[in-house]
């Protein structure tokens, strides 16, 4: 059995040896292994969550989501990784892979390795494990005020309250926006704008509740 993410995560058999991951920050924007897209990995509601930031091919569709009401939004933006919580004692995440090759939800974790490459493992029912290395193409991602005054998180010490109708920033503060990912830009594009920004304020990932 072999499946293939979106993401470019294939899972297989059998695990490949690490030595111990160093402790390092996970997020940041993260190039795939088969360099098809980039993934920004960001601290959102208290977990760890990634969002298709950058796509080699622009104009993706989650064609294969079972739910038709999904099967025509766009891949850019979409959260690959999902609400991934510290395991206790180890610099690894664990949680959910969104996998739109087939629509379907697989468990999964996350370790930083080093400073600038993150392993990412995925199981289906438990075997069939596998998984592969992200290169870091973009340094960690502060955490913004946005992402601190998202639902379930602490607000920063002296935050005002949020106002009606705001996403999170208040206006005499706005939030500040997430560094654009190295290798955002198409080839050819040196600058392009950053079309995701803080993957914390994305609809699919500020309305997730348990």
């Amino acid at each position: 059995m072999r499946l293939a993410l979106y993401t470019g995560l294939i899972l297989a058999g059998g695990y490949t040896c690490l030595a111990p991951a160093l402790a390092a920050d996970p997020t940041g924007d993260w190039r795939v292994a088969d360099g098809v897209a980039n993934i920004r990995v960001a601290q959102c509601n208290g977990s760890m969550w990634g969002a298709v930031s950058w796509e080699k091919q622009p104009g993706g569709r989650d064609e294969n989501n079972p739910d038709a009401s999904k099967k025509t939004r766009p891949t850019l933006g979409m959260a690959t990784l999902i609400d991934m919580k510290k395991k206790p004692g180890a610099e690894q995440w664990e949680g959910q892979v969104y996998n739109a090759k087939d629509g379907q939800l697989y468990s999964a974790t996350i370790t930083p390795v080093g400073t600038d490459q993150l392993e990412i493992k995925g199981c289906v029912m438990g075997f069939l494990c596998g998984g592969e290395t992200w290169t870091r193409v973009s340094p960690p991602i502060p955490l913004s005020s946005a992402n601190a005054m998202a639902k379930g998180a602490p607000k920063p010490a002296g935050a005002a309250p949020k106002a009606p109708g705001t996403t999170g920033a208040t206006a005499a503060q706005p939030a500040p926006a997430a560094p654009k990912a190295a290798g955002s830009a198409k080839p050819g594009q040196k600058g392009a704008a950053d079309q995701v920004g803080d993957i914390c304020l994305l609809p699919e990932i500020a309305g997730f509740a348990h």
